[in-house]
């Protein structure tokens, strides 16, 4: 038997507690890593810039008809594209929209929203992105909602963010919460409850949320079961999208665009926007069931220029943050375009557009996404003779990107939205019964019909 020597020990065991220690950061990296999981937007929204209370200056460009605020969602801040005429008359006159909210102190909102797949592990991302000043969050909480403020008993819980239960959001930041264990199917409500103890200032926003949000007169009430007596809003505030642990087969959908993928003109809190009505399908279909829809349209967005203050920055501007930034997004569904006709092709437009520039800004898309390895799907460009914006130069630039999205291979498919809504007897103007009095948003049976024409196929 070989006698390792006093020194040969020492070097024995010193070579062993190295080995050891090198080996921890590995180990606690592993445990991260198991522990990270496969998050996948559920939901999401895309934040926009603050309305400014003050009107615009008598000189700007008048391309803007009076009533641009959705008629089925009076609460809701103008967020449509920037070109809406007056409702139907027949309909009676909705009340006027609540004044943008200015800010929040001592309060509580509790926001709905509604998943696209399902989970049992789930964290909430938060955006300060358009608030110049810190904001202090007092409390969250998420919980499946029940019917209106209230939700259902058991199942609320306390967001933390590194364990703490308050965050302070600076200024452009985007924070997520940690984990909880919360199990829900998919297509189920929830509802996510924010506490300001202080004055918040403007708030960052999503203005056209079509889903109740619902403010407390005073006080943290986010574990409450119900809000009394709230004041209901149709926005959403800080809030950017709530995310699952979905496994490692799934992933997701974003669709981006502007008005017509936010859903305006369709029934509020009914989920028949076209990327709510494609979530269903993809839900309820065996191969697609585990696709998560990341709706991220904004009213009035164009692609080439920032819009006005509800509109937010251009596609190109907001292309990282909203698409390439989501976890796990496989698919993009481009549908953007109607509003840089409408407004660049205005007598007094600051920036004219033609066909050769709005190609050149959806390949932009095409390409940047195609480096992420995400297949990119075009989406034709609806109809709008009728719409306060239309002009023949307009829709002479429309059917040219329509027929290069149609024939120029840019895209790894095509979804025809024209084809599925115009009108067989004047295709230059929605189907009568897709259109609610604007001649340019789909209504519910028109969003309908663009979620019907995307062929699940693509998916698998």
């Amino acid at each position: 038997m070989q006698i390792i020597g006093s020194r040969q020990r020492r070097l024995v065991i010193l070579l062993a507690l190295a080995i050891a220690v090198d080996a921890l950061p590995l180990a606690a990296q592993r445990a991260r890593s198991t522990d990270a999981g496969n998050w996948i937007p559920t939901w999401t929204t895309a934040q926009q810039m603050m309305r400014q209370p003050t009107p615009p200056p008598a000189a700007a460009p008048a391309t803007v008809p009076a009533a641009a605020t959705p008629a089925a969602s009076p609460a809701t801040p103008t967020a449509a594209a920037p070109s809406q005429p007056p409702a139907a008359t027949a309909k009676p006159p909705a009340p006027p929209p609540l004044p943008p909210l200015q800010t929040l102190k001592n309060q509580t909102i509790r926001m709905t929203l509604r998943t696209s797949i399902g989970g049992k592990r789930v964290r909430v991302k938060l955006s300060n992105s358009f608030n110049g000043t810190p904001v202090e969050l007092g409390a969250a909480h998420l919980a499946i909602r029940s019917t209106g403020a209230s939700i259902v008993a058991g199942s609320d819980r306390t967001l933390t963010f590194a364990g703490q239960p308050t965050v302070t959001m600076m200024p452009g930041v985007v924070i997520v919460s940690d984990p909880v264990e919360l199990e829900f199917k998919p297509l189920t409500d929830l509802s996510v409850s924010l506490f300001f103890p202080g004055d918040t200032g403007p708030p960052t926003i999503h203005a056209n949320g079509l889903r109740p949000t619902y403010v407390s007169a005073e006080g943290d009430l986010t574990g409450a079961a119900e809000i009394p007596n709230p004041t209901i809003r149709m926005s959403y505030y800080w809030l950017a999208g709530v995310e699952v642990d979905a496994g490692k087969d799934s992933s997701v959908i974003v669709a981006f665009g502007d008005s017509i993928t936010d859903g305006s003109r369709s029934t509020p809190d009914t989920h028949n926007n076209w990327p709510s009505i494609l979530a269903a399908r993809l839900a309820a279909n065996k191969s697609t069931a585990k696709l998560g829809v990341a709706n991220q349209g904004i009213g009035g967005n164009r692609v080439l220029t920032d819009g006005s203050n509800t509109a937010g920055v251009s596609a190109l501007a907001r292309l990282d943050r909203d698409v390439l930034s989501q976890p796990g997004v496989k698919y993009l569904i481009v549908l953007e375009g109607i509003n840089d006709i409408g407004n660049g092709t205005a007598p007094n437009a600051t920036y004219r557009v033609t066909t050769e520039k709005l190609i050149w800004g959806l390949q932009q898309i095409v390409n940047r996404a195609r480096q992420r390895g995400i297949k990119v799907i075009g989406g034709t460009l609806t109809p709008y003779e009728g719409a306060g914006y239309f002009r023949e130069e307009g829709e002479t630039i429309r059917q040219a990107v329509n027929t290069w999205i149609r024939t120029s291979g840019a895209f790894d498919a095509v979804i025809d939205f024209d084809a599925a809504t115009r009108d067989p007897a004047n295709p230059r103007r929605l189907r009568a019964e897709f259109d609610p009095g604007d001649h340019l948003h789909p209504n519910d049976a028109g969003y309908k019909a663009m979620a019907e024409a995307i062929d699940l196929k693509m998916f698998k």
